[in-house]
């Protein structure tokens, strides 16, 4: 990233998006996430380097807009969703490990499903097309602000999500959960006034995103 945004200064480039990820905020600051909340508290410890790396970005954008008179600007999404996702159950998010799990328990005739931690943590989620939607929004926009926080508002427990696709697949299971695995930071529900007051806001709602994510990740599965 450091070379990117250098090399891009270097080249001429006056509007440049780094991207980054809500997880930059403080595992304890209050909700919903506000971009003035940033460097005010400790992070999630098990993912507290790759924010340290996240954070750099922005404070290299910043420091080079005040510097050089650019407009590079840092947009931070919620966690996503979507069409061709890494749904590995070693290295996946937790949505895409979810439907995994639900889905290979159908097909084994399993009766449960094992959760990472107390399954009580809340995680936004946004449909990937809308973080799409914002990145061109905002390279076509002079903006004053050089963090905005991309998100959609949907907001439900790890077991509420199990349960949404349990539902939307034709399953019911029982819920096991691993207490020895960490449950993560308790929320990460993003504010996003600041994208609003320029005219741009999530447009997909979970049902449609996830009827859209559902067919390819069934395309996807047939074919193996």
């Amino acid at each position: 990233q450091n070379n990117l945004i250098h090399s891009s200064y270097k080249a001429g480039v006056k509007k440049l998006i780094f991207l980054g990820s809500s997880c930059i905020y403080p595992k304890f600051a209050s909700q919903p996430l506000k971009e003035k909340y940033l460097l005010n508290g400790i992070l999630e410890e098990t993912n507290d380097a790759y924010s340290i790396a996240k954070i750099s970005g922005i404070k290299m954008c910043e420091a080079y807009n005040q510097q050089h008179g650019l407009n590079y600007i840092s947009l931070m999404p919620t966690n996503l969703y979507g069409p061709n996702d890494n749904y590995h159950l070693d290295t996946s998010h937790f949505f895409p490990a979810l439907l995994s799990k639900i889905y290979y328990a159908k097909k084994n005739k399993l009766k449960e499903i094992v959760i990472w931690g107390n399954g009580k943590s809340k995680r936004e989620l946004m449909y990937v097309d809308d973080l799409a939607d914002a990145c061109e929004f905002f390279l076509k926009k002079k903006t004053r602000h050089n963090l905005i926080n991309i998100g959609s508002g949907i907001e439900n427990t790890i077991t509420q999500y199990a349960q949404f696709i349990m539902k939307k697949i034709g399953i019911k299971l029982k819920i096991k959960y691993d207490f020895k695995k960490p449950s993560g930071t308790p929320r990460k529900l993003l504010d996003t006034n600041i994208a609003k007051t320029y005219g741009w806001k999530s447009k997909t709602n979970l049902e449609e995103g996830f009827n859209l994510t559902l067919k390819n990740f069934l395309t996807m599965k047939n074919k193996v």
